[in-house]
């Protein structure tokens, strides 16, 4: 036997094997605490190991065990940043995927994956009202806000072939980290970057949005686009898109929209998200809102032409020979990537083995406890609000403890989870449903256990 084969006997050993672990871990999430009680220090001693000249067999899936004991696990009461809960059938296809070692670069190299992903990349236009969008999935949404500026400035100025000239670009104050870096990896800069003042809901402003292009044109400065964010990182605001657009309209820009968090809410909540056909391009986080596991990004496009103008560049040796659109379709053509993993499975398996009305009301579900969280927070005089809920984030504080301190001590009890923002100059608690297996108990176990917190500081 060949280095690195194993019999078809010890694989299927192995593959019952994981699978068992897999089963174990998912029956074991709601037992398990919200963060893992470990440190910097355990984990290093743990996993920090040379790797050995002699294989360790299959006794290296018992890892699994104590790798498990020291991650942050998909519970139902994990409320922080803006992460899916890891559906299981998207996680079985994930291994399919991983089976067919499939390199999605072009329908040449991976017919069915190929045909998989645009047809899913279909769905996901159509579900958030995009229809005829086209586009790709990637890691996540800051590779697909990079390849959208990217296309915006070479539809707007391009720099491919001569190098970047100055130019501008607008997004609100509130926009996601992944923008600025965005701008500074493009060549723009982030000081040709300009943060829009928000309302009293954390909406970009329309009204400064305008005034600072007229401040650019009149400097003689060159806008190429607008970025606007459905579900902005830390209070989750929806910029007003018609307004937006008919900005970008009237003065020539590309609209991108950052609905890496909030995008496909509009599945459940259309209302919500009027306006968001008239982008240019917009991104979306399938391992978010529909609780893919990781990593599922993705970027639609209007314009599929400007995609093969921005990312087009090929050799000979990956040159198609098929006359037919179908055959000669490549991804590589239209994205950042050439190697490229076949994401789209675990959505294409998970998707359809629920259907979309599960999903809408799974998302409708995440909404609705946001609103019973904010109501529970406005039933405790100890407690205040801090921003709007607008889908599913929720901010808020104890009016007299010291807030870092409460949630140090929260994560230690290891009840709930929840992370921080800063609203208005006030650190602030900030819980975020995404979570297809929250329940009415764990969204009320979030204020007795901020208050438990609270009463034991300073005892």
């Amino acid at each position: 036997m060949r280095n690195l084969e194993i019999s078809n006997q010890e694989l299927s050993d192995l593959a019952e094997e994981a699978l068992a672990l897999a089963k174990g871990y998912w029956a074991s999430l709601e037992e398990r605490r919200t963060y893992p009680t470990t440190s910097g220090k355990q984990t290093t001693e743990l996993f920090s190991r040379p790797w050995q000249e002699s294989g360790r067999g299959r006794e290296v899936l018992q890892d699994f065990k104590s790798i498990a004991e020291h991650v942050r696990p998909s519970t139902g009461r994990f409320f922080g940043y803006v992460v899916g809960s890891g559906e299981p059938v998207g996680a079985l296809g994930e291994l399919l995927a991983a089976v067919l070692n499939q390199n999605v670069t072009s329908w040449r190299s991976a017919p069915a994956a190929t045909s998989i992903e645009r047809a899913v990349v279909g769905w996901l236009a159509e579900a958030v009202g995009c229809p005829g969008f086209t586009g790709s999935l990637c890691g996540g949404g800051s590779t697909a806000n990079l390849m959208a500026l990217a296309m915006a400035r070479e539809a707007k100025l391009p720099a491919n072939e001569t190098g970047v000239r100055p130019c501008v670009i607008y997004a609100s104050e509130q926009v996601h980290m992944s923008i600025p870096k965005a701008v500074a990896l493009l060549g723009i800069g982030r000081k040709n970057l300009r943060l829009i003042p928000v309302d009293d809901k954390f909406r970009m402003r329309t009204d400064a949005l305008q005034a600072a292009i007229a401040v650019d044109r009149e400097a003689g400065n060159m806008p190429i686009a607008i970025v606007a964010t459905v579900g902005t990182i830390i209070s989750g605001a929806i910029d007003p898109l018609p307004e937006i657009a008919d900005i970008a309209r009237r003065e020539a820009l590309w609209m991108h929209v950052d609905g890496a968090y909030g995008g496909l809410a509009a599945l459940a909540a259309p209302e919500k998200f009027q306006g968001l056909s008239s982008a240019d391009s917009l991104s979306l986080d399938a391992h978010k809102w529909l609780y893919q596991p990781l990593d599922c990004g993705c970027l639609l496009y209007r314009h599929p032409d400007i995609a093969r103008k921005t990312f087009s560049h090929s050799d000979d040796y990956v040159r198609i020979l098929s006359d037919d659109p179908t055959e000669a379709f490549a991804f590589f053509e239209e994205s950042i990537e050439l190697s490229r993993r076949f994401r789209a499975l675990k959505l294409w398996m998970s998707l359809q083995y629920h259907g979309r009305h599960a999903y809408r009301e799974a998302i409708a579900r995440d909404l609705h406890h946001a609103q019973m969280l904010a109501q529970a927070i406005a039933s405790q005089p100890e407690l205040e609000q801090l921003a709007p809920v607008s889908l599913s984030a929720v901010c808020f504080r104890h009016r007299s403890k010291d807030n870092e301190a409460i949630l140090r001590r929260v994560i230690a009890r290891g009840r709930v989870y929840l992370s921080n923002a800063t609203i208005n100059g006030h650190f602030a608690l900030r819980a975020c449903f995404v979570n297809h297996r929250t329940t009415p108990d764990d969204v009320q176990a979030i204020v007795s256990e901020v208050i438990a917190a609270a009463d034991e500081i300073n005892r």
